[in-house]
Formats: C-alpha cells, sequence, structure tokens
C-alpha cells in the first residue's frame, strides 16, 4: 500500500511538472530598491521589543524615541501603543526581554521643565500621533502636536545626528537628560563653547 500511494505520488509531480510551460514562468522584477520593502515599525507592539528608530549595520548609535520608562514592553524604550515621547535616546537593544542602555537622552521643547512629565505633573514629554511618525532603514521623523516642534533623526557609524524645526518665534530649547530610564552611578557635562559640549554617564545596567 505505502509503495502504491509513492508511486501514485511520484506520478502525479512528473505530471505536474511535465504540462508546465517554461517559457510561461517569468522570474520576479525587482521595480525598486529592497530597501523600501523595510518596515522599521514591525515588532514595535505586543512583545515584540523593537525600536523604529535611525541606525545601522554594526553602527554604535540606536537612536530612537523613547515613550516607555519601564516595564517588560518597554526593554527598547519604544512601544507603538503608546501616545507619548520623552526625548530620543543613543543607545538601546533591539528584541530583548530585558531593559538596558537608553543612554544620552536629548528632548526638544518650548520651555525649560527639567520633570519628564512621567509622574503625571507638568513635564517635556510630548504628545505625538502615528500618522505624523515616519520611520525608513537609517532614519526616524516626528512632528509634536502639542508643542508643534517637527524632528528628524538619523546615524552615521558613531553618531546621531538630530535635526529640530521650533514653532516661529518660540523658545527654542533642548534638554539633555542624563538620569533617564537606568539608575545612573556617574555622570559628567563640560561645557567646551556655546555651540560643543561633553561629557559621559555610567548607568548600572
Amino acid at each position: 500500500m505505502k509503495i502504491f500511494l509513492l508511486l501514485s505520488s511520484f506520478l502525479v509531480v512528473f505530471i505536474f511538472c511535465s504540462c508546465l510551460n517554461k517559457e510561461s514562468i517569468s522570474t520576479a522584477q525587482k521595480d525598486k530598491p529592497l530597501i523600501t520593502y523595510v518596515n522599521p515599525f514591525i515588532g514595535t507592539g505586543g512583545h515584540g521589543h523593537t525600536y523604529p528608530g535611525a541606525t545601522m549595520p554594526f553602527g554604535m548609535m540606536q537612536l530612537s524615541p523613547d515613550t516607555r520608562l519601564n516595564g517588560w514592553d518597554g526593554c527598547s524604550g519604544y512601544h507603538y501603543s503608546d501616545e507619548y515621547i520623552y526625548g530620543f535616546s543613543h543607545t538601546r537593544l533591539s528584541g530583548t526581554g530585558v531593559s538596558d542602555y537608553g543612554d544620552i537622552l536629548l528632548m526638544p521643547t518650548n520651555e525649560i521643565v527639567f520633570n519628564n512629565g512621567a509622574d503625571g505633573k507638568k513635564g517635556y514629554r510630548a504628545h505625538f500621533s502615528h500618522d505624523n511618525e515616519i520611520a525608513q532603514p537609517g532614519y526616524y521623523a516626528v512632528y509634536f502636536d502639542s508643542t508643534k516642534i517637527d524632528v528628524e533623526l538619523t546615524v552615521s557609524k558613531r553618531s546621531g545626528i538630530h535635526k529640530y524645526i521650533f514653532p516661529k518665534n518660540s523658545k527654542q530649547i533642548v534638554i539633555l537628560d542624563l538620569e533617564h530610564r537606568d539608575e545612573v552611578i556617574d555622570s559628567k557635562v563640560n561645557m567646551y563653547s556655546n555651540t560643543e559640549i561633553g561629557g559621559y554617564r555610567h548607568s548600572k545596567s
């Protein structure tokens, strides 16, 4: 019985293959660069633990928005179900089950507020909509509807590059938060000039 079934299957496959016209088979044509098919938002919801921000293969920076400060689903710093962004930090892990990094957070705002707003009080976090959010390989952009600020992010091999467009006649302030997310052991900021600062952050994780 098994031999009969095997022979029958082979016969069906043989007949099917012999009926195919080689001239009717066309190979798939690439009509645009393959990178345009990449969707960085995949995995940013549920328990995916990924982030949509700008990064590059083997690069040092993973520059992306931070929408969540703690919790298992906030491991990457971003979760698609959130509606507030606390800023843009430069390092993070993707697809892990543990939180780490989230170092060197910058956030553009219209006023000086040193509270991030996670406690429900006034803070520098800003509201956004996914309708005003773009994520492409190596590029991220978002518009804050609460502060009317446009943000664009990209990276090079060892740096993160920010572009902020503020509303006309508004204050232009950028918050640097070295205490963001993880427990900080030591941090320092040096002012070298009106356009250059440097420093470091050592955190527990």
